[in-house]
């Protein structure tokens, strides 16, 4: 299953649009945020909606600081993938989550070097979406992540690949 497919044949319109972001330090390891709002250990890279009529490019940066702190001139735009990728929330979430007016989410993602110091990754932000932080190999992100989101996330994965 390829999740660069709307794999359901299920209409755009089902799906939430979206932009995520893997940032990547010096090092090439990964930024993951463990969320908030769920009492496991769910990690995930800084992803979100898009606000009515917004660019993707505006939103990814909007979103990286939302959730991270992260301004746009502390990274650098190396890669943005060439489709769109989609998820399913489980059937237990997607009532929860947007009204219970999507399936998922159809996304943009983009490849960001981080080019600043870590003193400037702030996660305690006015609305937090993550209680921990860290960098991790790209080998152990997939591990990291909740069941729904994992393929996803290997073909965010294999997509950069060339750049990890």
């Amino acid at each position: 299953m390829i999740a660069n497919q709307n794999f359901n044949d299920k209409p755009d319109y089902l799906y939430r649009n979206g932009v995520g972001a893997m940032v990547i330090n010096a090092q090439k390891k990964i930024f993951v945020g463990k969320r908030i709002d769920n009492n496991s250990n769910a990690w995930q890279m800084p992803q979100g909606g898009i606000d009515s009529g917004e660019d993707e490019d505006v939103a990814v940066f909007r979103e990286l600081y939302e959730e991270t702190g992260i301004d746009k001139n502390s990274v650098k735009i190396i890669k943005k993938s060439s489709q769109y990728f989609y998820y399913n929330l489980p059937y237990n979430l997607q009532k929860k989550f947007w009204g219970g007016k999507y399936l998922g989410q159809k996304q943009r993602w983009y490849l960001l070097k981080f080019e600043a110091d870590d003193s400037l990754i702030n996660i305690n932000l006015e609305s937090p979406e993550f209680c921990e932080w860290q960098w991790v190999e790209k080998s152990e992100i997939i591990d990291l992540i909740v069941n729904f989101k994992k393929q996803l996330y290997r073909d965010v994965l294999t997509e950069f690949d060339k750049f990890l």
